[in-house]
């Protein structure tokens, strides 16, 4: 345990990356958000093998009844993009393991080097992040496409019967080949390309299931930042931009069937509250994730360790087919940032890439494992309120007109 040649893809309906415009600049967040104690504990029973088999029985109800709560919860808020909430997964990128064979090796270690230069941090930073890592002892293959259509057909369900209730759009999120990597260690591939080309093509069918059910796709995409601490630590820059430009092809294979349009993928550099000194800079590694496919680039823009990052779209302009999805709101924190906060970090963006491929997200989800809450949950529904607002005060604030200042000397 971590106490830590294809045809094209048919669909139900086509959603795609929206972009904000001078009538509002749209709204969502990264995916996960807080469960209801009951579910929470009886998902870490399952994951913990202390679950009895009449409490196990009660579990699809429970997610059922979580993800109609969250669908309503978001579209009362105002979320424009919103999401299932991971209600039913026990972590972002390891619940794979229950849907593909594989993974029966012992629990491989992670480890973050920011922690490790300040280890009387790490329980703090880690408190409630409970989730089975098993190795990969075997061939990757995805046996669960049966209990994930039926996962799918379920959330259709939810948000058509939510009705105008519901977020007016869906994504699911779905974890990289990369990150699932990073938690589950390869024993049995034997170099890392292999492992990596093996998840690619099993989470090809995730990612087109996804996006066939007629939802949004979203793939977080930690590897691409947070492996720099979490795995080439030592390593110089260039080898670590070489490592996920591999990743950045792997992940681009795996989706070369689905329309750009229709996905978002979510760079990350951990969503737990530690030093973070070791992150790598964006400008190190902006133009490798630019390389990949999803239209949609969520990316943490509001803690401290990121804040200052806008300023990379100076230099790296955003390439024309992206949208950009900055996270103006911390997920780490308890503080509810104050909405002209929230609408000054969404003008900065938009000053500098263009109102219409700016959206407002945040830095990370909210619960990304499970039992995982480092901010309360009433609290995490008044800063995604917040985020609301202070996107209403952003496009208000770019909507009014600047005034024409007199020349130096002239009269006023």
């Amino acid at each position: 345990m971590l106490t830590v040649e294809h045809v094209s893809v048919g669909c139900l309906a086509s959603p795609s990356v929206k972009t904000s415009t001078s009538d509002g600049i749209l709204t969502t967040h990264t995916g996960s958000l807080p469960r209801p104690p009951e579910l929470a504990d009886l998902m870490v029973a399952r994951e913990t093998g202390t679950a009895e088999a009449t409490a196990l029985g009660r579990l699809p109800g429970l997610i059922r009844e979580a993800i109609a709560a969250v669908l309503r919860r978001q579209g009362e808020t105002g979320i424009d993009v919103g999401s299932d909430g991971e209600q039913g997964k026990i972590g972002y990128a390891t619940y794979v393991k229950e849907r593909m064979s594989g993974f029966d090796g012992e629990a491989g270690a992670l480890t973050l080097a920011d922690l490790e230069d300040y280890p009387e941090i790490t329980e703090q930073a880690l408190s409630g992040l409970i989730t089975a890592t098993p190795s990969c002892t075997g061939p990757v293959r995805y046996t669960g496409a049966d209990d994930l259509a039926a996962e799918l057909t379920e959330l259709r369900t939810a948000v058509d019967g939510a009705g105008p209730a519901a977020p007016p759009e869906v994504v699911i999120p779905a974890a990289s080949p990369g990150v699932i990597a990073i938690f589950l260690a390869d024993q049995h591939y034997g170099s890392h390309e292999a492992y990596l080309a093996a998840l690619a093509e099993a989470m090809r069918t995730e990612y087109e299931a996804i996006v066939n059910a007629g939802f949004l796709l979203q793939i977080d995409c930690p590897d691409l930042a947070m492996g720099r601490h979490a795995q080439y630590a030592d390593a110089a820059i260039a080898e670590f931009r070489t490592a996920i430009a591999g990743h950045v092809e792997a992940l681009n294979a795996a989706t070369a069937n689905i329309d750009p349009e229709r996905m978002r993928m979510h760079l990350c550099w951990g969503n737990y509250e530690s030093p973070h000194h070791r992150d790598v800079d964006l400008a190190d590694i902006v133009d490798v994730v630019m390389g990949a496919r999803p239209r949609g680039v969520l990316l943490e823009a509001a803690n401290p360790r990121h804040a200052h990052e806008w300023r990379v779209f100076t230099d790296h302009p955003l390439p024309e087919d992206k949208v950009l999805v900055p996270g103006v709101i911390d997920t780490c924190s308890n503080y509810i940032e104050h909405p002209d906060l929230v609408a000054e970090r969404l003008v900065r963006y938009a000053e500098t890439v263009g109102i219409e491929r700016v959206i407002a997200g945040t830095d990370c989800g909210f619960s990304t494992f499970a039992s995982f809450t480092p901010v309360q949950p009433r609290i995490a529904w008044a800063k995604l309120a917040s985020l609301v607002e202070g996107a209403r005060r952003a496009t208000d604030a770019l909507r009014r007109p600047v005034p024409v200042r007199a020349a130096a000397g002239a009269p006023a």
